[in-house]
């Protein structure tokens, strides 16, 4: 067995470990994080919501010899200025356990979970609950940790799910929770939006990175003039891969300048087509306003999570 397959096998225990023992975990923005950890001063953790939610140091004696051993070797624990941590978070979405990256999430390759996918799996429920077409196949793109594939393929237990990302972290996450999650229906392709795949789908989701960020982590830049590039892009490259009746559900968030809606000015451009028919929401005015303190974002009055939902016609 190699080592990558050893080390998403003790994640896998590991998760098994917080199902049976009722592990819950909702995780905040980053900057409620930070000031809750600030909290507790950098003092140990001694319970499994502290090492594994909170991302706090910890002593190894939480654990016991063999699974600190397995965790170790892993890769899941490291050790670091004399005080443990873990790799990774665990959080809980509706009945799922979904591993992801620790706080803080600094690295190039880190794997985000937030509110933003509370609020995306709100929107994703809503449609399955409304949608009377079958769905066949399905594709998350950028799917992160897998949670919105694996909600598609939870409650379509038939439908084909594939959970696509860029990101090889990213895949090997999803395919870990997807196990966790006894959800055979998912596979995870590596794919930049839809390049790697073939074919039409019945629903393409997506939750791609909105910010300008300036060390254009892979989770968090979008690209363009202010984050929106990735999710124009992904909105063009989907359109001509619906099937009839097939839906595209991009949650994304658009800079406000002036009054202005840029990225729904663009997205019109898009949708001129009498094939498709479309639904713009507004989900919440204002998140991550912090972000508003970035270089680049001058003008920018607020950020909005918005939810554009496309359905082809014929």
């Amino acid at each position: 067995m190699s080592a990558q397959s050893q080390a998403d096998r003790a994640l896998l225990h590991l998760g098994r470990r917080l199902q049976a023992q009722g592990y819950r975990f909702i995780t905040p923005t980053p900057l409620t994080h930070q000031r809750v950890i600030a909290r507790w001063d950098n003092a140990a953790a001694s319970d499994m919501r502290g090492i594994f939610g909170w991302s706090r140091p910890f002593d190894t004696q939480v654990f016991e010899a063999a699974e600190r051993e397995e965790l170790q070797q892993a890769g899941i624990i490291v050790k670091a200025h004399d005080r443990w941590h873990s790799t990774v978070r665990w959080s809980t979405l509706r009945p799922l356990l979904l591993a992801h990256s620790a706080f803080p999430t600094e690295e190039a390759d880190s794997v985000f979970f937030g509110p933003d996918t509370y609020r995306f799996a709100s929107v994703i429920e809503g449609c399955l609950r409304q949608r009377s077409a079958p769905i066949r196949r399905a594709v998350d793109i950028g799917c992160g940790s897998g949670a919105a594939a694996l909600l598609v393929a939870r409650a379509r237990p038939d439908a084909e799910v594939l959970a696509v990302d860029i990101n090889p972290k990213a895949l090997r996450l999803s395919a870990v929770n997807a196990v966790l999650a006894e959800a055979p229906n998912v596979s995870v392709y590596h794919s930049d939006v839809l390049d790697s795949v073939d074919g039409c789908f019945d629903l393409i989701l997506a939750n791609p990175p909105y910010m300008k960020d300036g060390q254009q982590r892979s989770y968090r830049h979008g690209g363009g003039e202010l984050g929106e590039a990735l999710s124009l892009r992904i909105l063009r490259e989907a359109l001509p891969r619906l099937e009839r009746d097939g839906t595209l559900l991009l949650y994304t968030g658009v800079a406000m300048v002036e009054g202005r809606d840029v990225f729904l000015e663009a997205a019109r451009a898009l949708l001129t087509s009498n094939a498709f028919g479309w639904t713009y929401q507004e989900l919440d005015p204002d998140v991550f306003g912090e972000e508003l303190e970035q270089p680049g974002y001058e003008h920018v009055e607020r950020i909005a999570a918005v939810a554009l939902t496309v359905t082809r016609l014929s």
